[in-house]
């Protein structure tokens, strides 16, 4: 190979570039003959085929010396530096919400459960500090082989999402309280300020039905027959019976619930208690249980989780957007117990909600679009009396909202339709045994269990649920 004329390399040598332009490789097209290169004129060469950043010097040099060791290989002749993406921002709450912490409360010796005193909740005076926007983290270039260079992906700034009694500084960076009260999100992941209300005892006659804008606090039980209703979380120490228990936050029982098929239990976010029995259950993110569910019908936006020291669930329906986690599902005597997984019903109703809402703001905007035309023509004619100008600014204020409403609909559906669509992640895990009698739903898929197995998780794959063990 002559080296007097590296132009003529072409005919012998080879580059080929990566498609992200991380790695450059040269390649030997021929090897007859005697081969002579040196560094410098691999340099040269190199850069006539564009090849400008992160050249492996100590690899061109070995190349020269003894090029005949490279003959059959793909040498990677230059490296690039990757872009490295940023990160979100977030929302940095100063409390630490009572549905947070550590996951579960802590269990007792005997298997209840001990929820922390109301008076350690996440109180605040008014004009306190609650919680801080922290910025995202912009992207950082990389360098191509080819010199260029490749911008990182910046992250996504966050945004506060306000509930009741809270206020944001011009800045929208930091969120303060606007009463005395608690700290508690809500669904939607609202943060708000609320009062509380105090039952030293049980909810009976004595103290009758409560429905309550703020947080309650009972200190006892919930009797058969009575409703309790709150904007914000709802504490018992005691337990519920076949009581109706509504919360847009969270719902904490230190005890259970015995719902003897009356009643029921809703939360916005989540559930936490020691057992429910013959009760009704839903929650909009997670129900987490201690000791069991037995025949009682519950329901889960994201996870259902029974892995305490006994975990049972068995009879009844379980039914969860994500995951269902127990130690036994079912029990030896095959009682008819069903799981369901990826199964998010209040959101195809909320679906059906939005596209309704979508109709309406249209029709909106079509109306305001019309009127205000006409107005925009009699202006032109210098006939704008002063209620038609008041109408006029009322009108672009609501052609506004309803553009912005809109926006946030559409926004709203397609996150719903990506979350119908993807059950992936959706699972059944039986910790210790799941017996025979157990039906199975992952999203369109049925399965039925006909013999006790032990350590197993149930998942979608292939059109079919299968079995994988733990």
């Amino acid at each position: 190979m002559s080296t007097q004329n590296p132009s003529q390399f072409q005919e012998w040598l080879q580059v080929t570039v990566s498609e992200d332009k991380m790695n450059a490789y040269l390649i030997f097209r021929s090897v007859e003959g005697e081969v002579n290169l040196t560094t410098r004129e691999l340099e040269t060469f190199l850069a006539s085929q564009g090849i400008k950043f992160g050249v492996q010097q100590d690899l061109l040099y070995l190349i020269a010396q003894r090029p005949q060791d490279f003959y059959f290989t793909q040498n990677v002749i230059a490296v690039g530096i990757p872009p490295r993406n940023g990160q979100d921002g977030s929302i940095h709450i100063l409390y630490e919400l009572n549905d947070q912490k550590n996951g579960r409360p802590a269990e007792r010796e005997d298997g209840s459960v001990d929820f922390k005193e109301v008076t350690q909740l996440a109180n605040v005076k008014t004009g306190q500090l609650i919680a801080e926007r922290v910025p995202p983290v912009p992207g950082e270039a990389g360098k191509a082989v080819t010199g260029e260079d490749i911008p990182g992906k910046d992250g996504k700034e966050a945004l506060f999402k306000i509930g009741k009694n809270v206020v944001v500084n011009p800045e929208k960076t930091a969120m303060y309280s606007a009463i005395d009260g608690l700290v508690t999100k809500t669904e939607k992941d609202r943060l708000n300020v609320f009062p509380v209300y105090e039952v030293n005892g049980d909810v009976d006659y004595k103290i009758g039905n409560i429905d309550f804008v703020g947080t309650v606090v009972i200190r006892g039980n919930i009797l058969t027959g009575f409703r309790v209703k709150a904007s914000g979380d709802i504490r018992v120490t005691g337990g519920i019976e076949g009581a109706e228990v509504e919360s847009e936050g969270s719902i904490e029982i230190s005890g259970g619930i015995i719902g003897s098929n009356k009643g029921y239990v809703k939360a916005g976010r989540n559930i936490r208690c020691s057992f429910i029995q013959e009760g009704n259950a839903s929650a909009g993110d997670e129900i987490i249980v201690n000791q069991s569910i037995m025949h009682s019908n519950v329901r889960a936006g994201r996870n259902v989780i029974c892995n305490g020291n006994k975990g049972l669930v068995v009879g009844g329906m379980v039914q969860s957007g994500d995951r269902v986690i127990a130690r036994t599902i079912g029990n030896s005597m095959s009682t008819a117990t069903s799981i369901e997984v990826g199964v998010r019903p209040e959101l195809r109703q909320e679906l059906v909600d939005l596209r309704q809402q979508m109709r309406q703001f249209t029709e909106s905007l079509d109306k305001a679009d019309k009127a205000l035309t006409l107005i925009d023509q009699l202006a032109a004619a210098g006939q704008l009396s002063p209620d038609k100008l008041a109408l006029r600014v009322k009108l672009n204020v609501t052609k506004r909202q309803s553009v912005e409403e809109m926006q946030a609909a559409k926004e709203r559906v397609l996150e719903i339709e990506k979350t119908l669509e993807d059950v992936t992640t959706a699972r059944v895990d039986a910790i210790y045994t799941i017996f025979g009698g157990t039906k199975i739903v992952i999203g369109r898929y049925t399965r039925f269990v006909k013999d006790s197995v032990q350590r197993v998780s149930f998942r979608q794959a292939d059109g079919d649920i299968v079995m994988i063990p733990l």
